[in-house]
């Protein structure tokens, strides 16, 4: 049914999951992968469908509990800023 090629990166990971003795084939693993993006997905279709809305009206009912544009990006710029830390 499905054909896709897969970069080196994949590959080796692919053959890493196989070695580790807890797949017995390829089409196993990608399936597992496929299982993990499903359920991320869902969850992130939940959290857009559920969480958002009832923010939205917390956040009408009371603009107080909003960050400021400056605000957010300050905290994304640490953020990106101690993972860069991190990752040296």
């Amino acid at each position: 049914m499905a054909s896709f090629a897969l970069n080196e990166h994949y590959e080796k990971f692919i053959k890493k999951q196989l070695e580790s003795g807890r797949y017995n084939n390829a089409s196993e693993v990608v399936r597992a992968g496929l299982r993990l993006l499903e359920d991320q997905e869902d969850a992130r279709e939940r959290w857009v469908a559920q969480e958002i809305p009832g923010r939205y009206a917390d956040l009408k009912r009371d603009p107080s509990k909003g960050v400021s544009l400056d605000d957010a990006f300050a905290r994304l710029e640490a953020e990106h800023q101690a993972l860069l830390a991190k990752a040296k």
